[in-house]
């Protein structure tokens, strides 16, 4: 007897959705039907988030360091780093260099007492921000060309420190504060286009997750911040695409989408229990498989304390 000889099964969100509500004991019927089920599932991939590294959603990342800019954005859809080096001799093989560099809490980057110095960074803090842009109520003050480093606002009231300012469609990092001005302005970050903005334009906060690096970049030589992140999951969609997540996970997201429904679908209670040890059965062999696999190596560290 012939086998398929394919291997290509997946399901899009409808049949996943449908099997869903089976295990309910009931049946999509309606549009709305669809929508509450698209709106668990999201909530779902928020959960797995939150419950470790999904293999699938891990990617590389180049940041090119620019002299005297300590903080940079990371992509709206990042949850976390998970790897980080800096890099010198950039893709030149005869001469490219990773090297470490250590993360560190935004306790230990408060008690350094010169945040400015520039050098080779071998420090970074992670700044897992939730990507929205506020309004300030603040705007600008006068017109400012493509090239301006500094930036007056008719009031700074609630801005940070330092940070990220959006202007039209253009993101702006500012250094410091003085009065009512932004000074030490990097312009075009999170790939957007540097551009002239005239006076009266609106200015908002971009709260971008981001990395801080210290020691400040120096001109000494090329810096560049080789990454590996986690991102987020893709969102549900329309109902014609199949999902962010491998075949092995299939199991498990229908499961949990199943759990998640029978909160809300009318006399699923008696299931509920059955559907959430399902869940977690599912979730458990999916995540052991859906790990790192390498042998782990552990190398000690002294250290001195002088007396």
């Amino acid at each position: 007897m012939n086998t398929s000889g394919a291997a290509a099964f997946n399901l899009a969100l409808t049949e996943i959705v449908e099997e869903a509500f089976e295990r309910c004991g009931a049946e999509l019927r309606s549009g709305y039907d669809l929508k509450t089920a698209r709106r668990s599932l999201n909530l779902l991939f928020a959960d797995w988030a939150n419950r470790g590294v999904n293999m699938w959603t891990m990617e590389a990342g180049i940041i090119n360091l620019v002299q005297g800019q300590s903080t940079y954005p990371l992509p709206l859809d990042t949850v976390d780093l998970l790897e980080h080096v800096i890099r010198t001799g950039g893709n030149i093989a005869a001469t490219q260099a990773d090297l470490t560099i250590t993360r560190i809490s935004v306790s230990t980057y408060a008690t350094i007492p010169n945040k400015i110095q520039q050098a080779r960074p071998i420090q970074i803090l992670v700044n897992r921000m939730d990507g929205q842009t506020y309004p300030t109520g603040a705007f600008l003050s006068a017109n400012i060309t493509s090239t301006a480093t500094q930036i007056t606002l008719s009031n700074t009231n609630g801005l940070p420190a330092y940070g990220f300012v959006k202007f039209d469609n253009e993101v702006i990092f500012y250094s410091y504060i003085s009065g009512n001005t932004l000074y030490n302005c990097f312009r075009a970050q999170a790939n957007t286009t540097a551009a002239a903005h005239v006076s009266g334009t609106n200015a908002y906060i971009a709260q971008y997750p981001s990395v801080t690096v210290w020691p400040v970049p120096d001109n000494a030589q090329q810096y560049q911040l080789a990454y590996w992140r986690l991102r987020r999951n893709q969102d549900a969609g329309g109902g014609i695409n199949t999902m962010d997540v491998p075949f092995r996970f299939l199991p498990a997201m229908v499961a949990g989408l199943a759990y998640y429904l029978a909160m809300k679908v009318p006399n699923a209670d008696a299931r509920l229990m059955t559907l959430k040890a399902q869940y977690d059965e599912a979730w458990a062999l999916a995540s052991e498989e859906d790990r790192e696999k390498a042998a782990v190596r552990f190398v000690p560290r002294e250290m001195y304390i002088g007396g």
